[in-house]
């Protein structure tokens, strides 16, 4: 599995000792704002050891982002095949930082990085983004990575709860970064 590097963050395999501070990401109330439940301890466990095992199995998929000065994780970037149930296919790419990493650009940092490693090294067509209708700091890094958005592509998640059934899909083709 390839590390990869931006000026600030480094993007890796997980370790167990950013369990802890994952776990405190998932209970948090406004990390999870727009993905629906809080997750307990085994909850939040069983995916690190889901995106470790996906990423074996296709060569891509969440790695752990940490701050390179402190060392510090911070969160998560990476890209993931589109879950069955929506109306689309493809390959999406997604993040989730800890409050204390908010409004520091290191969102779009890392999203640039993983859109050049699925095109450039995955050479993938085309990297899709998916949100609530009501994420507009997600929506807002997907503008600034260069993804665009076609109201008619927007759809209502089936496994999501009532308020967080709108949602918006960014797409980004790799001839747009060539």
């Amino acid at each position: 599995m390839a590390e990869l590097r931006t000026d600030r963050l480094v993007l890796r395999r997980w370790r167990d000792s950013d369990l802890d501070p994952w776990a405190a990401m998932n209970a948090d109330p406004e990390v999870r704002e727009h993905l629906g439940d809080l997750l307990t301890r085994e909850q939040s466990d069983a995916s690190v050891a889901r995106f470790q095992a996906e990423f074996d199995q296709r060569g891509f998929g969440w790695w752990a982002v940490e701050v390179q000065v402190t060392g510090e994780f911070i969160g998560f970037a990476g890209l993931d095949e589109v879950d069955d149930d929506v109306p689309f296919t493809g390959v999406e790419i997604g993040w989730r930082l800890a409050r204390s990493a908010w409004g520091r650009g290191y969102a779009t940092e890392a999203a640039l990085t993983v859109l050049a490693h699925g095109f450039d090294t995955l050479e993938l067509p085309e990297i899709l983004a998916v949100t609530t209708a009501t994420n507009l700091r997600s929506q807002a890094v997907m503008r600034r990575i260069g993804m665009t958005r076609d109201p008619a592509d927007d759809f209502d998640d089936p496994t999501a709860p009532g308020p967080l059934r709108p949602n918006v899909l960014y797409r980004i083709a790799r001839s747009a970064t060539t």
